[in-house]
């Protein structure tokens, strides 16, 4: 067996001992910290996710905060979409590019205040970017990472204990707004959001020290709805489309390769990073699209394939294959992939080699589900 040693260079979460006493079997590193893949039952997992509700440590999902006089500038500036109309207490999921347009990372933003913003980021040293481009910018507004980590509560039934736990007023909480709370004296900002298409919150906390006795009030509200933990879920996520960044982008992706046009603004006036790239990208139109791809082989054979898979069509590479699951509510294998644009058409045959064995697959829209 294979071990991958703890250092002071990997965090722990304010739920990593929460997460141990509840069975947590593996760990990826995300973000420089220790994020949980799975509790030892996938199958289990993924049917609470679908069917009920879990609980999640995410607080590998950092936030990079930007505050200041001129903090709304700069995160205009670092978004290539137009933030002008962001309301307190609202969050939107944005596309960072660089000057290429070549996408850096897909956080949601979440103004807190008029001089206070979160970008609550996927895996990359985005604050590092951030406080570079306002430094060189001369903007007046500080980057820092705050004392804040995620918990998601998600799946079905995730609106009815988010209810018990804070009040029936939550449930008007539209998808990517958010509040200022707090819990049994545990301070929060409550979100709908989070990671999968089957609804939830993700519940921010502010205080680093309560990961315990906030993951133990979870727990406790959550047992009449059969509650477990889980994580973000790869089966899920690739019936419903989500990008997994730095893992479904290849170098140079843009984010109309990605799928995410309807959260990239090139025709507004509001300046930002990459965005004479994108009009050239929308006016030429993307090389590459994010498709799915019905597969046509036994999980049993010769999956999980490897990422960024080949994907040929009469003889000729045209893309890439990121992501294989086996579909328990579609009963087939399924894969998301990078192709040219010539060849995204709906139905279009193309073919996936793999353990010197070549599978028949067809290309179809997303999301499956």
């Amino acid at each position: 067996m294979v071990r991958v040693a703890q250092t002071p260079r990997i965090r722990r979460s304010p739920f990593y001992d929460a997460t141990i006493a509840a069975g947590v079997t593996e760990f990826t590193v995300y973000n420089k910290m220790l994020l949980p893949l799975s509790y030892g039952d996938l199958a289990a997992e993924y049917r609470r996710l679908t069917e009920g509700v879990a609980m999640w440590d995410v607080a590998a999902q950092r936030q990079v905060q930007v505050k200041g006089p001129e903090a709304g500038q700069l995160a205009q500036y670092l978004t290539a979409r137009d933030l002008t109309r962001l309301s307190v207490g609202q969050g939107k999921y944005v596309a960072l590019c660089d000057y290429d347009g070549s996408i850096l990372n897909d956080p949601i933003v979440l103004k807190l205040a008029d001089d206070r913003y979160w970008f609550s980021t996927a895996d990359g040293d985005i604050a590092l970017w951030a406080s570079a481009i306002g430094t060189e910018r001369g903007f007046n507004a500080v980057v820092s990472e705050p004392d804040v980590s995620p918990l998601a509560i998600q799946g079905p039934k995730a609106e009815d204990l988010v209810a018990d736990l804070f009040g029936d007023e939550t449930r008007s909480l539209r998808y990517f707004w958010f509040t200022e709370t707090e819990l049994d004296g545990i301070p929060l900002v409550l979100s709908r959001s989070g990671w999968s298409k089957q609804g939830g919150f993700e519940l921010f906390l502010r205080d680093g020290s309560r990961g315990a006795d906030l993951w133990e009030r979870v727990a406790e509200a959550g047992e009449r709805y059969d509650i477990g933990p889980g994580a973000p879920n790869h089966v899920e996520r690739v019936e419903s489309g989500l990008l997994s960044f730095g893992g479904d982008n290849t170098p140079g992706s843009n984010p109309f390769e990605l799928g995410m046009a309807p959260f990239v603004d090139v025709d507004t006036p509001v300046d930002y990073i990459g965005k004479t790239a994108l009009q050239k990208v929308v006016a030429e139109g993307p090389a590459r699209l994010l498709v799915g791809l019905y597969v046509d082989a036994d999980m049993a054979d010769d999956w999980p394939l490897p990422q960024r898979t080949p994907i040929t069509r009469h003889d000729r590479v045209v893309g890439t294959m990121s992501a294989v699951v086996w579909s328990p509510r579609l009963e087939r294998t399924i894969g998301l992939a990078q192709i040219e644009g010539a060849t995204v058409e709906a139905g279009a045959p193309v073919e996936v080699t793999a353990a010197h064995r070549t599978h028949k697959a067809t290309v179809t829209s997303l999301p499956f589900i």
